[in-house]
């Protein structure tokens, strides 16, 4: 059954690029961002292949519709479309500068075939293109790629300069393909010379986490961040889920949160629904949210308007800004810190895991489907007290906790 565009203009993004069928090989493609784009899919001489064909809404389905039928000709006569696109592409671009042929990798390679491409684009704009944007593809060496590489590294970000030197190489492996150029720089910078990503092992004890809420509660950053920092700190939930949550998936009457399969992160294909079980302070902090939101859809609408989520790295920024007198840590810290909380104080593994929404590998994984929903509201439930119980003094709720 084909799309209407009320009901196309009715998706919303989620943690990962995503697709849905239209009608007969043209798809609308959403992106983490809110970026809608029409695919069209087809099938030549055996090989599937697609081609982005304009951006929603400024083409409208009627245009779009259009687009399809003459693509299809082509496609009738054993003709790719997306094969004449990409030669009338390469011709006459025979010594192309870094940022044309960078955004020209981006465009054929990332967009169409990766889910998650927002931080292989931040490396390109933040990182490669201020230094090397400008220069011929062909003029650059190996010394250019190790100094922005040892540079992030030396800036205290091994993981990311590995990350970073790993897309300027694929981009010049691409290149090569593309006959543009006879050898790749970023192959001649040895990764073992750059570092390694450091296993993240970082939980906060009682009373860094007293200190860790209390910082929050009493700085002057947005009410919305403090709410959320703290609800993803008693959910285990992602930042990611958060962030893209809508009020849809909020159930007040019966206390869930139930986050769609597409704001799930896992291996492709293998997504699924995650339910939330709320305590009664996350409830409270939610309808306070709600209050805050006005008419957005989101729970966390962002500052450019109603229609979109907080950006990525919001509660990073607003995190950065805050001075506690203790060790560095991330977001992400929370859920390691309330994993390891909940197992001393003999929650089962099982449910536990459940509740960070991990998935059991394996044969045990494929056979246990449990999803242990009375323990975990209780265990949530009592987490939410425990943590109440840290940040209490004399039974006195300290910096204004959730205003229950």
């Amino acid at each position: 059954m084909s799309l209407t565009d009320r009901e196309i203009s009715a998706l919303r993004p989620a943690l990962e690029r995503y697709s849905k069928r239209v009608e007969r090989g043209l798809y609308i493609d959403v992106t983490p961002n809110g970026a809608m784009s029409w695919v069209f899919k087809y099938r030549v001489n055996g090989k599937q292949d697609k081609l982005v064909i304009g951006r929603y809404p400024d083409l409208t389905l009627k245009k779009a519709r259009e687009k399809r039928e003459k693509l299809a000709v082509q496609v009738a006569n054993g003709i790719s479309p997306a094969d004449e696109k990409r030669k009338q592409k390469v011709q006459g671009v025979t010594n192309p500068t870094v940022e044309e042929f960078g955004d020209m990798y981006y465009k054929d390679q990332i967009l169409p075939n990766c889910k998650s491409h927002q931080d292989i684009y931040r490396y390109l704009k933040k990182d490669l293109y201020p230094e090397l944007g400008e220069k011929k593809l062909k003029d650059v060496d190996a010394l250019d790629i190790q100094r922005i590489v040892y540079r992030k590294r030396d800036g205290g970000h091994p993981a990311a300069a590995i990350h970073l030197r790993g897309v300027i190489k694929r981009v010049y492996d691409y290149a090569i393909e593309k006959r543009l150029v006879a050898m790749n720089p970023a192959s001649m910078v040895a990764p073992k010379y750059i570092g390694k990503a450091v296993r993240r092992s970082r939980k906060l004890p009682p009373k860094e986490i007293r200190e860790y809420l209390q910082v929050i509660y009493r700085s002057n950053i947005r009410r919305q961040f403090k709410l959320a920092l703290h609800i993803l700190f008693l959910t285990l939930a992602r930042k990611s889920m958060l962030l893209l949550a809508t009020w849809d998936e909020i159930d007040f009457s019966i206390g869930e949160w139930t986050i769609p399969q597409e704001h799930m992160k896992g291996r492709k294909g293998e997504e699924h629904e995650h339910t939330v079980y709320l305590s009664k302070q996350v409830v409270a902090m939610f309808k306070e949210l709600k209050a805050l939101a006005g008419d957005s859809t989101f729970i966390l609408p962002g500052r450019s308007g109603p229609k979109s989520p907080f950006a990525k790295n919001a509660l990073n920024k607003a995190l950065e800004g805050l001075t506690f007198n203790m060790e560095p840590f991330t977001i992400h810290d929370q859920r390691r810190t309330a994993s390891t909380l909940l197992r001393e104080n003999g929650f089962a593994k099982d449910v536990v895991e459940k509740s960070l929404s991990h998935e059991e590998g394996g044969v045990a994984g494929i056979y246990n489907r449990a999803e242990y929903s009375k323990e975990r509201k209780k265990m949530l439930q009592w987490w939410a007290d425990y943590v109440d119980s840290i940040v209490t003094e004399s039974k006195v709720i300290v910096g204004n906790f959730g205003r229950r």
